[in-house]
């Protein structure tokens, strides 16, 4: 049957530009779809969000008895977005002690001025330019300056990163591979060799605090809420490498879907009080993440189907943010839409907890270029993507100004 390929259709790079048709496909042939590997696939949206705030569905690989079209099990223990309650709780609340509410509240909102100037600096650089790379000139650049100085990694070292996050990144893709022995080898060295770069600087500053999250995380007085030395290499990368990724896809997302229609850039340009509902208006039609697996506790009954304990289940959250039964007119850009409930920083206790410095990046980041748009046009569309079928986003976007 087509829809037992449907993963395996949405995760082929030739659909990358648009696999938004697969997901009405998807939509169409059922709440769920079994797959020829056995994984379960879901694509509507009140399913979706059920099965998030569901505690029998865990987010943690290793429970997985069955084949799954995500990587292979992990070969030490995952970082807290991979973990469930109540150790994933623990550690996500040790994690935003120095970042956010109720023990940081002015962290981000602080940075607010910085990013400002960062964009600001960035655009500067562009000015006399006829062609840029909007994800090398300028997506890419702004949320890996902000997350280095936010953690407290030195500028002449910001290059370090740039192939660590690239390996670490391809092992979190999905869909049915024929062999990821070597990618997954490279991620794991790159992991490690991040962690422990991470680690080395936070020990720099331990007795000699300077105002960066490294330097709270291990000057943290209650030893009953420090994070070990493990713990703390895999939450400064998952905290680096989530605090930049998706960011450079948002944005670069934004640019692409406002070129592609110039009525709703003019509508922004004349309306910046609107960027606000703008931003989470694109988390929905062009989400930086399009999907999330989850595995079964327990056989779990789902709209009639009976997913068996231990198997793998692909949410695609790109897919549930397109339902029109959720959403009016699904594949309108509209930034003006009310009641915009999206899976574009998931749901459940899994909720991005960066989501507001996202948010924040991404309105400095487009009302920064939004004037500089006006006469601008796609050198190449689609433009090439990316090869991650999870992390989606265009690899390079070349424009003409």
């Amino acid at each position: 049957m087509d829809s037992e390929t449907l993963l395996a259709r949405i995760t082929d790079y030739e659909n990358r530009p648009n696999p938004y048709p697969l997901y009405a496909e998807l939509r169409e042939a059922g709440p769920v779809v079994r797959q020829a590997d056995g994984s379960y696939l879901i694509g509507t949206y009140h399913e979706i969000a059920a099965l998030l705030h569901d505690p029998r569905m865990s987010a943690d690989p290793r429970i997985r008895t069955a084949p799954s079209p995500y990587p292979s099990g992990e070969t030490v223990k995952p970082p807290f977005l991979r973990l469930d309650d109540p150790e994933h709780h623990r550690l996500r609340t040790l994690a935003m002690r120095p970042f956010g509410p109720p023990h940081s509240p002015g962290r981000v909102d602080a940075m607010r001025g910085e990013i400002t100037r960062i964009t600001k600096d960035l655009i500067e650089e562009l000015r006399d330019r006829k062609q840029i790379d909007v994800v090398d000139d300028f997506a890419y650049p702004l949320p890996i300056t902000v997350i280095c100085r936010l953690l407290g990694v030195p500028r002449k070292d910001e290059s370090l990163f740039q192939a660590w996050t690239d390996a670490i990144v391809a092992t979190a893709d999905i869909g049915p591979e024929e062999d990821t022995t070597e990618r997954d080898r490279t991620g794991r060295q790159a992991r490690q060799e991040m962690g422990l770069y991470l680690v080395d600087l936070a020990e720099q500053r331990r007795d000699r605090p300077t105002d960066d999250m490294l330097s709270a995380f291990v000057n943290e007085p209650d030893p009953t809420l420090r994070l070990s030395q493990e713990e703390l290499a895999e939450t400064t990368v998952l905290l680096f490498i989530a605090g930049h990724e998706t960011t450079v896809n948002l944005i670069t997302n934004g640019v692409l879907t406002l070129l592609r229609q110039p009525e709703q850039l003019d509508h922004l340009r004349r309306e910046p009080d609107l960027l606000p509902r703008a931003v989470e208006e694109l988390l929905r039609y062009e989400p930086p993440v399009h999907m999330r697996e989850r595995v079964p506790h327990a056989d779990i009954d789902i709209a009639g189907t009976t997913i068996p304990q231990g198997t793998s289940v692909v949410l695609a959250l790109a897919s549930g943010n397109r339902d029109p039964r959720r959403f009016h007119e699904p594949d309108r850009f509209d930034p003006t839409r009310p009641d915009n409930q999206h899976f574009g920083f998931g749901s459940g206790i899994h909720l991005c907890y960066g989501a507001p410095l996202a948010r924040l990046e991404a309105e400095a980041a487009l009302g920064a270029l939004i004037p500089h748009l006006s006469t601008a046009s796609l050198a190449q569309d689609p433009p090439p993507y990316r090869q991650n079928a999870m992390l989606r986003g265009p690899r390079h976007l070349p424009i003409h100004l």
